[in-house]
């Protein structure tokens, strides 16, 4: 009834709230998918010269753990690379994650799955914002 009462009082003001939350939103999301996909970016580079070094004999075995972990990701990556192809998407990836953290398994690589706060992805907003601006 509230909200009624809200919506009939002023209109545009209430519409153009609710699209600026939604904007703030899809910012939100777009940042932290480009931090998932810098770091992912990052940790694949290291993973291509900790090969590279192994190849010289010159690793240790952590950083060839390191290493094997950032390769099962990728192998995590190209799974649902599959779902993305698959008609439906939208609805069958969501749908895979879900009921793989249902069972216990891990299907997002590392780098999507670690979540900030609202409050750090708008500092990265701001961030990129003064960095646009001359």
């Amino acid at each position: 009834m509230r909200l009624y009462k809200v919506i009939h009082r002023a209109p545009i003001r209430v519409a153009k709230i609710s699209k600026k939350r939604q904007q703030l939103k899809f910012r939100r999301a777009m940042v932290a998918l480009k931090i998932a996909l810098s770091q992912e970016k990052q940790e694949t580079i290291e993973m291509l010269s900790i090969y590279r070094r192994y190849t010289q004999g010159e690793i240790s075995k952590a950083e060839l753990k390191r290493a094997n972990e950032q390769f099962v990701d990728i192998l995590k990556g190209l799974g649902l690379g599959v779902f993305a192809v698959l008609p439906f998407a939208p609805i069958t990836i969501p749908l895979v994650v879900k009921l793989g953290s249902m069972v216990g398994v891990d299907v997002l690589p590392s780098s999507f799955s670690i979540q900030k706060t609202s409050k750090q992805l708008d500092q990265e907003i701001a961030k990129q914002n003064d960095h646009k601006q001359p």
